[in-house]
């Protein structure tokens, strides 16, 4: 890797390196090193994955979790001060499954374009396992243990990485707004087929004054152009984003007290750009083809691209008179009280039906 490769992966995850061999090491597939000598990344991806275990769950229990203290109810000379939580101990579960399993971290990695930077011998290059999901999940926990050596265990600097990395908003949140980033990727990836160019900075700037500027006026113009919401103060924010869409000659800006929160302040400054101006795209338009076989990934893709939580499903199982097997699967998101359900003899082919069911209410497709 040459400087500017290491650059645009740091301006990608997040984090400036002090040492940036362990950036480089991050991304040394072990065939690689086999064949020109050096560390490979195996010991920094098993780092990774127990540091993003630990902030994932920390994540999740500040969320979802909270002292009994901290209800209007509580009385102190009566009552524990407890520690309960929104979920279950098996929800929980599930939840950071989704966030730290393969098919996320993956997924991470594509929407942060780093897969084409990996380091490999000849045997992984020719036989494409860039591609793999089992790589790029190695590749994201190598990185995040690539920084949690070279920031000397922060706390902050680590979970600060984790979340601008995988956007745990995306799989959390409950309104729509929380997920700006990952609809701008979307939006920018399905429209021309290349990430928006994001840069996040320490900032000068303790006041948001502006939506969008033309790039010729970034540097020549005494006031920026302005679209909307001005001059509305932030309270100190400490970083700067600024994004580019392409095919789109506009700078956004964006300002927070952290790295994540500037970007996602960005990138809504991009939505509702592209909102003020029809651009953006409907739930009917991510799905070409709905159908029922693929019902179970395409409800999900939909999820994962912001529009609703990640679905989840309950199994029942019963027998006929016979003594036959029968399954019935519920098919439930958090946001929409309504579910879905299918009884087959199969339990696959339940969970299928009641996938589909789901989706064609979201579509808002005709029975």
């Amino acid at each position: 890797m040459d400087s500017k490769d290491l650059q645009v992966i740091e301006a990608r995850i997040g984090y400036s390196f002090k040492n940036s061999d362990l950036l480089q090491q991050a991304f040394v597939r072990r065939s690689y090193a086999r064949e020109n000598g050096g560390e490979d990344n195996e010991v920094l991806e098993f780092i990774g994955d127990k540091v993003l275990d630990f902030f994932v769950v920390k994540l999740l229990t500040e969320k979802f979790g909270y002292f009994l203290r901290e209800c209007d109810d509580f009385n102190k000379d009566e009552d524990f001060d407890e520690f309960a939580c929104e979920y279950s101990e098996s929800r929980l579960t599930e939840i950071k499954k989704k966030l730290v399993g393969k098919t996320s971290l993956a997924h991470c990695i594509d929407m942060l374009d780093l897969a084409e930077f990996l380091i490999m011998g000849k045997g992984d290059i020719k036989n494409h396992i860039e591609n793999e999901a089992s790589v790029k999940e190695d590749l994201f926990e190598a990185i995040i243990g690539a920084v949690a050596l070279d920031c000397g265990w922060n706390n902050n600097e680590i979970q600060s990485t984790i979340e601008y990395m995988l956007q745990p908003e995306t799989y959390l949140s409950e309104n729509e707004e929380d997920n700006y980033v990952e609809i701008i990727q979307n939006w920018a990836l399905k429209q021309h087929g290349q990430l928006p160019e994001i840069s996040t900075a320490e900032s000068p700037y303790y006041y948001k004054e502006i939506w969008y500027r033309r790039p010729n006026e970034i540097r020549s113009a005494p006031k920026p152009e302005i679209f909307s919401l001005t001059n509305q103060q932030h309270p100190k924010p400490h970083f700067c984003s600024r994004m580019t869409l392409p095919g789109i000659d506009k700078v956004f800006i964006g300002y927070g007290r952290s790295k994540n929160a500037a970007r996602k302040d960005a990138c809504e400054l991009a939505y509702h750009y592209l909102d003020e101006n029809d651009m953006l795209f409907t739930i009917r338009d991510e799905i070409d083809n709905p159908c029922r076989d693929m019902a179970i990934n395409q409800l999900e893709t939909l999820a994962r691209r912001g529009y609703f939580s990640i679905p989840f499903y309950e199994f029942n199982l019963t027998h006929d008179e016979n003594g036959n097997p029968l399954w019935n699967c519920e098919c439930h998101i958090d946001e929409d009280e309504h579910y879905f359900d299918e009884t087959s003899s199969s339990k696959k082919d339940a969970k299928k039906g009641a996938a589909y069911s789901m989706l064609k209410y979201v579509l808002g497709m005709e029975e």
